[in-house]
């Protein structure tokens, strides 16, 4: 399976960059995505549930980023396994440029995968859909995280303001809890 996309994003490549490399953020735009957790230099253990047409599994892999220019490019290798559904591995090399218009980044990337046991079963045409609709919805998220929060620290903002409001019985300042709302409706 191949897949080539571009995408531009809301924002200065360097926050692009930034963003792409922040697992908290990666975590609330992948869909189904339960976990991500360092695993070494530039690499990340993954953890998420994926349906590609009647088989649905949880997915447990490994990613790792090669081939690195910051803030320009990077190749993301990733395997995973889904237990009887089978398996995936491939790579995606991810390009950022400064976009068409002031303060915007356009993100292309290529991936190529393979599946095999079940997955590979169902044909491909039912993966390669899967396959564009997570990447579309991934986008879709990725891009209205990036237009809501204007630094890094934004998700941990949020997740900051819904333990003090827990705290406190539920009260939160009111500029806390339309952050937190903003959040949880984008994922």
């Amino acid at each position: 399976m191949e897949l080539t996309e571009t995408h531009t994003l809301p924002v200065p490549q360097q926050r692009a960059w930034e963003a792409l490399n922040d697992t908290s953020i990666l975590k609330a735009c992948i869909p189904g995505c339960d976990s991500i957790e360092a695993d070494g230099e530039n690499a990340y253990n993954v953890g998420m549930t994926a349906a590609v047409g009647p088989v649905k599994a949880r997915f447990k892999g490994r990613m790792e980023l090669t081939e690195i220019d910051a803030p320009h490019t990077y190749t993301i290798v990733f395997e995973g396994q889904g237990g009887a559904a089978g398996f995936s591995k491939g790579s995606a090399k991810v390009n950022l440029e400064p976009g068409d218009e002031a303060d915007t980044t356009k993100l292309s990337y290529s991936a190529n995968a393979q599946v095999g046991g079940k997955l590979a079963q169902i044909g491909s045409r039912l993966v390669d859909g899967a396959a564009r609709k997570i990447a579309a919805e991934f986008f879709k998220r990725f891009s209205a995280q990036l237009a809501g929060s204007g630094n890094s620290e934004s998700v941990a903002d949020a997740q900051d303001v819904a333990s003090a409001a827990q705290e406190s019985g539920g009260e939160t300042q009111e500029k806390g809890k339309k952050s937190w709302t903003a959040w949880i409706s984008k994922s």
